[in-house]
């Protein structure tokens, strides 16, 4: 006999509110864990090829702990210091920047930029703000990530939770089905599925999408001469995940730097430009059907709600669980609904009286 639904929905209360708990006061602590699981549930459909091409799971979770080290290596010595600098010089060079804005601003456009006037006074405190602020920003991304210690046992920890999680992962699904309330369990089942499929999309699609276009965008505008074209093509692969905002702001962004770099060169300022039309296009038309599919479920209005939300309320670990259980509750709110239209309620005797 099952559990009348009062009961249900208190225990369930009860498991929302421990979840709710733990990031709270757990959220530092078990940051490395959220992170290993996170690493190791992107890497379990790779670990699942190995082992249909006849390797052993040992020997899947080996070879790619191999890589995935070789990788770290070399974004450690050669692409981080690069990023690192290029967006303290960009920070410091930006009074200049923006001193060359107002000298343009007033050989092209003198009416607007009288002496005394808002938009003059604005331009020329940006720039010193912007020096200002993005230092103590670094340093208090610095500071408030972790200590030394804290930041040693980070690249310790994760990468020991994420190879064991990886090596059990399947073990561990099966142990959890076996553990799913028998009454419950074929729907847990089907909203997991749902949950997974949207998951799987958004952050294995949609990440592999970020990293070619920011890899793309970084190569290529390096190519051109860009003088942050690493920075640029950071950003603009990190927010990709938002419709058509990646490639506008890291458009932008490239093309502003770029009139003051080459100015008067318009055939180079064309390339930027027709580096972030390509990259639009290569997204729309190939990268994004093909590793992310027609629909995610995933509103990127509601994603970036919950990004803010959880953020606010549990910090950097809370940005880490905000899209999963964003597309948690999006696949719970859809069944919900269905199970709504389905209902008495809703459809109240319109059936029986058509019948």
């Amino acid at each position: 006999m099952a559990l009348p639904v009062g009961t249900q929905m208190k225990y369930w209360g009860i498991a929302a509110a421990v979840f709710v708990l733990a990031l709270w006061f757990l959220g530092d602590v078990i940051l490395p864990f959220v992170l290993g699981g996170a690493v190791a549930y992107f890497l379990d459909p790779v670990a699942d090829r190995l082992e249909r091409l006849g390797t052993s799971r040992a020997v899947a979770t080996a070879i790619i702990t191999l890589v995935a080290v070789i990788v770290f290596i070399v974004l450690a010595l050669l692409v981080i210091p690069s990023l690192v600098n290029q967006t303290i010089n960009l920070f410091e060079t930006a009074p200049q920047l923006f001193r060359d804005l107002l000298e343009f601003l007033n050989t092209r456009f003198p009416g607007i930029m009288d002496e005394g006037s808002v938009l003059r006074e604005s331009l020329a405190s940006l720039g010193e703000t912007i020096r200002d602020r993005g230092g103590q920003l670094l340093e208090s991304v610095v500071n408030s990530a972790a200590s030394v210690i804290n930041v040693i046992m980070l690249f310790v920890i994760v990468p020991v939770v994420a190879f064991y999680l990886l090596y059990d992962w399947d073990r561990m699904i099966a142990r959890i089905d076996e553990l799913l309330p028998r009454d419950h369990a074929p729907v847990i089942r089907q909203l997991a599925g749902e949950i997974d499929g949207v998951i799987a999309s958004f952050i294995r699609g949609m990440g592999t999408v970020c990293l070619i276009l920011g890899t793309y965008y970084a190569i290529a505008l390096m190519l051109v001469g860009l003088q942050f074209g690493l920075v640029v093509g950071f950003i603009a692969g990190l927010i990709t995940f938002i419709p058509y905002v990646g490639a506008l702001v890291g458009g932008a962004l490239a093309i502003g730097l770029g009139l003051f770099q080459f100015w008067g060169d318009w055939l180079t300022l064309g390339l930027i430009a027709a580096i972030f039309v390509l990259g639009q296009v290569i997204e729309g038309n190939i990268l994004t059907p093909k590793l992310v599919g027609g629909s995610v479920g995933l509103h990127p209005v509601w994603l970036l709600f919950a990004l803010s939300v959880f953020g606010t309320l549990f910090g950097f670990v809370g940005m880490l669980v905000a899209v999963p259980v964003a597309a948690a509750i999006g696949v719970v709110t859809r069944f919900l609904i269905g199970n709504y239209k389905d209902s008495r309620l809703y459809r109240g005797l319109s059936d029986q009286s058509g019948e």
